[in-house]
């Protein structure tokens, strides 16, 4: 996966299809990505202590909204030059190092 936590992606499929956001957590093996503020669903959720030792009360439970996953092919990284999306590529530097570069402008991330 070439696409990494707190990358700007847009995503090109699904029903944010459009948006921008970035990334906030990825799962190679699954081959999804969590973008921040999108496809957002409702989870029911429990009460869960709280470690704090000074609050005694605990955290609250209910319906909440967090990011759901999105398959890594309906997003695209945004070309950090001009923020339209781009391809990635990878290609070595002239110490030897992996680098990922903007295939759209050719500038390194």
């Amino acid at each position: 996966m070439r696409i990494r936590k707190d990358d700007n992606v847009i995503v090109i499929g699904g029903k944010d299809a459009g948006k921008t956001g970035r990334v906030i957590r990825t799962e190679p093996k699954k081959s999804r990505v969590y973008v921040e503020g999108l496809n957002m669903v409702k989870r029911h959720e429990k009460p869960k202590p709280v470690q704090d030792v000074q609050k005694a009360s605990q955290q609250m439970g209910g319906i909440v909204d967090k990011e759901g996953p999105i398959h890594v092919s309906n997003v695209m990284l945004l070309d950090p030059k001009d923020n339209k999306p781009t391809r990635v590529g990878v290609r070595r530097d002239e110490g030897g190092k992996r680098e990922r570069y903007a295939k759209r402008s050719g500038v390194s991330f």
